[in-house]
């Protein structure tokens, strides 16, 4: 792997494909040596609903989005790239609807009715 790739860990956002097509998302929830040498206890949240909690024994390389085989099943874990710098709503427009700045953002606080 070059210098420049970055390589997942605890924390990341990760979409799991099965079969060539994306499945579900994960969180990367820890990584530690397995005992087998080169290999790692990958525990994920899989964001499903229900959550799930999983643990897969993993190579770095599939780790970081070498495809790999589950019983015989084609696998795949990518990184997902998140932005929270970009705008909130995904396009250039601003909360309010109308085309702004990122100035006009702003945070509106839930509040319980009563």
């Amino acid at each position: 792997m070059s210098g420049r790739e970055r390589v997942n860990r605890e924390g990341d956002l990760v979409l799991v494909h099965y079969e060539n097509q994306p499945v579900v998302y994960a969180r990367i929830q820890a990584i530690e040596p397995d005992i087998k040498r080169d290999w790692y206890q990958v525990t994920l949240l899989i964001l499903t609903i229900p959550h799930q909690v999983v643990t897969w024994i993993l190579r770095e390389e599939y780790i970081n989005g070498v495809a790999f085989t589950m019983g015989g099943k084609d696998m795949k874990m990518e990184r997902v790239e998140v932005d929270l710098t970009g705008p909130i709503h995904g396009g250039d427009r601003s909360p309010s609807g109308s085309k702004g700045s990122d100035k006009s953002q702003k945070v509106i606080a839930f509040k319980k009715q009563h």
